[in-house]
């Protein structure tokens, strides 16, 4: 840039102005670096490293291909590199390429860059944000990719027409009629923040309905549009202002969680907001009259209408949100607060649009990551699942907890899985059981029962658990995960010789030495309900597996690669940067406001005791490895992938052997021999 439009963006620059965000005197002179910070902050407001970054590219350089209906338009670079960015722009021109969406040659800018919203920028903040982008920004030498639209849609022209019909370009106004907050909020979402852009509908020329509350047109802004195969929210009179500041502050609040490409906002953007500004935002956005014609439940549901057990247990769809929703989402669709979404009572899975709620169960996601929630937590991909099994768990989230929204089809699941051309799934040779099926066995009630007793171990048989895990602490998802200690086909293995009780066990024994270890407790009555239950659970997963049949796929807790040597102090390390998180920096577990417990224990007085089976470092490595940490990626299982072998090994070391309840009946085990390296005794 030329040293006298540095000088003209220099003397011209007043944060006197009512949108400048910082109120300085006529008098104070502003430095250089002022002026380049408010700049950088207005990049914030404005999102611009978010759609100006390609995927593992670098800040500002462009190349992020985004999908519009009439072909595919790659952001540029807006670096101030002279060759392939904008270094060379006046601030004359970078200003008509804010507001007329006309780049320095005279070409027109296609609609995806939100110029009809930077237009509201005022005078003096762009020209901050113009000293920023040529003194604050690296310059990066990367040509901008070809854009692929559609005939006639690749004629740029035609783009001339369509800004003398639907360009306002003029600088927010200010309205006397509202406080000086709530016009803060408005210059930010109408202008910088180009809420519009997502929030909007889109008429026939592709232009937004309206780009303001204001006038005939008004009841159209923000009040919800499809983009990119998501289902963008009514903001209309959404949350409280409180509630729209904490959302936008850490991408979640008690309604919801930041989704899609909302949890880019939430990091690149809203997270750096001031609290001034992100109150300014609320309270404008709380002021907007919502739209009649997107009226849903808005309030978190009374305890009475949490699901009941016929819902949970007795239908297809809350079967299947019982196997693979509620370990993160809990039974009553609560959730759990800065890890997993509510669902009951969220605005997004009540939509009378379910695009979003499809769309993220057929692709996963993974949260915002912010300053005060560095890890993400991820929701997997659960495409491996057919349309009709997705459409009855939707309908079930949709319907229950005092949720309003309208039943899902097979055929609206089937629609969006091919608009997204997902990739193949995995092969497998472990075929993961449907809790939905028990539904079809003469005996269901006793099966579900079971079921129901493993999942929830602690509550239903207070008398036989010692400590606070349930058999889903390590079965996960009621035994239905590969190399998390499936059952399938366990059953059909027993009875057997266990070498630890030196002689042979049937399925009854098996279940009670948990009992006895892994929970600390007392031992069943083989003859009791809860036990026949239980071993009609296992009867039922054992499948189609011959009695004697040695080799099960997915069976056990996997393994890690022989002959490493455990390091503790580095194990404790890996604990404290990716256990701690859920399990709690001293291994106490997380606990639910009534004292229930949502992730156990991994030591001390309500932890598993010595005897337990992974109480063992290589036992407790494998299940790890494959299986923690939870939400880490987006494939099912959900912690898979999350550590390396070393990782696991050096953290298993630390945790299994800090302190636990012992095992007195220890000195009956092995008593041919046989007994493991790295037993605890």
């Amino acid at each position: 840039m030329a040293v006298k439009n540095w000088q003209r963006a220099i003397l011209g620059f007043a944060f006197s102005c009512a949108m400048a965000g910082t109120a300085y005197s006529a008098t104070q002179q502003q430095t250089e670096a002022d002026l380049i910070r408010h700049g950088e902050y207005l990049a914030h407001l404005g999102d611009c490293v978010a759609c100006h970054t390609a995927p593992g590219g670098k800040p500002m350089a462009g190349g992020l291909e985004m999908k519009t209906p009439f072909g595919i338009v790659h952001s540029t670079n807006i670096t101030p590199d002279r060759a392939t960015g904008i270094g060379d722009y006046t601030f004359e021109q970078f200003d008509r390429a804010m507001r007329r969406g006309v780049a320095d040659d005279g070409h027109n800018l296609y609609p995806a860059m939100p110029y009809p919203s930077f237009a509201k920028i005022a005078p003096d903040d762009m020209r901050a944000l113009y000293a920023y982008m040529m003194h604050g920004v690296a310059p990066v030498v990367q040509p901008n990719k070809p854009n692929t639209m559609q005939f006639p849609f690749n004629l740029r022209i035609g783009l001339a027409g369509w800004n003398m019909v639907f360009l306002d370009d003029k600088p927010y106004r200010y309205d006397p009629s509202h406080s000086p907050q709530w016009n803060r909020g408005a210059y930010i979402v109408e202008g910088f923040g180009h809420c519009g852009s997502c929030h909007t509908p889109r008429g026939l020329g592709f232009e937004e309905k309206a780009m303001s509350a204001s006038g005939d047109d008004g009841k159209y802004f923000l009040a919800g549009a499809n983009v990119e195969n998501w289902r963008a929210v009514n903001l209309r009179g959404l949350w409280t202002p409180a509630e729209i500041a904490t959302f936008l502050k850490t991408g979640e609040n008690d309604n919801a969680t930041a989704f899609g490409s909302m949890t880019e906002v939430i990091h690149h953007s809203s997270q750096h907001f001031t609290e001034g500004d992100l109150a300014a935002i609320g309270e404008y956005l709380h002021s907007l009259p919502p739209n009649p014609e997107d009226v849903i439940n808005r309030q978190t549901p009374a305890i009475s209408q949490q699901a009941s057990n016929a819902d949970l247990y007795r239908t297809r769809g809350g079967l299947g949100y019982v196997q693979f929703c509620s370990t993160c989402h809990q039974l009553d669709g609560r959730g759990v607060q800065h890890f997993f979404p509510p669902l009951a009572g969220n605005v997004s899975i009540q939509a009378n649009d379910p695009s979003s709620f499809i769309h993220v169960v057929l692709t996963g996601s993974k949260s915002a990551v912010t300053a005060g929630a560095p890890k993400a937590f991820g929701m997997p991909t659960y495409a491996s699942l057919n349309d009709q099994e997705l459409a009855e768990i939707i309908t079930f989230v949709r319907t229950r907890w005092g949720n309003r929204g309208d039943a899902v089809t097979a055929e609206q699941v089937h629609k969006m899985r091919e608009t997204l051309e997902l990739p193949p799934e995995p092969a497998s040779n472990f075929v993961v059981p449907r809790y939905a099926a028990m539904l079809n066995s003469p005996n269901a009630a006793q099966i579900i029962y079971g079921m129901q007793l493993m999942q929830d171990t602690k509550r239903l048989l207070p008398n036989n658990v010692g400590d606070q895990l349930t058999c889903n602490s390590c079965h996960l998802n009621g035994g239905t995960v590969a190399k998390a200690s499936p059952y399938v086909g366990v059953a059909a293995l027993f009875p057997s010789y266990n070498p630890r009780a030196g002689k042979v066990i049937d399925m009854a024994d098996r279940i009670n030495g948990c009992f006895l270890r892994s929970m600390a407790g007392t031992p069943l009555a083989k003859d009791s309900k809860p036990m026949l239950a239980m071993l009609a659970y296992m009867d039922w997963m054992r499948g189609d597996v011959k009695p004697g049949q040695k080799k099960l796929p997915g069976r056990g807790v996997g393994k890690v690669a022989p002959g490493l040597v455990a390091n503790p102090v580095h194990g404790k390390q890996v604990y404290d940067n990716s256990c701690a998180v859920c399990h709690g920096q001293n291994g106490e577990g997380m606990k639910r406001a009534d004292g229930s417990y949502v992730f156990p224990p991994l030591w001390g007085d309500q932890s598993y005791n010595i005897g337990a089976g992974i109480a063992k470092t290589s036992t407790a490595a494998g299940f790890v490895k494959n299986d923690m940490p939870m939400a880490n990626t987006l494939h099912y299982p959900i912690g898979a992938g999350g550590l390396s072998d070393q990782d696991a090994i050096d953290v298993a070391e630390y945790f299994t052997h800090m302190p636990r309840p012992d095992f007195p009946a220890k000195i009956y085990d092995w008593p041919k021999g046989g007994k493991p390296k790295d037993s605890r005794y």
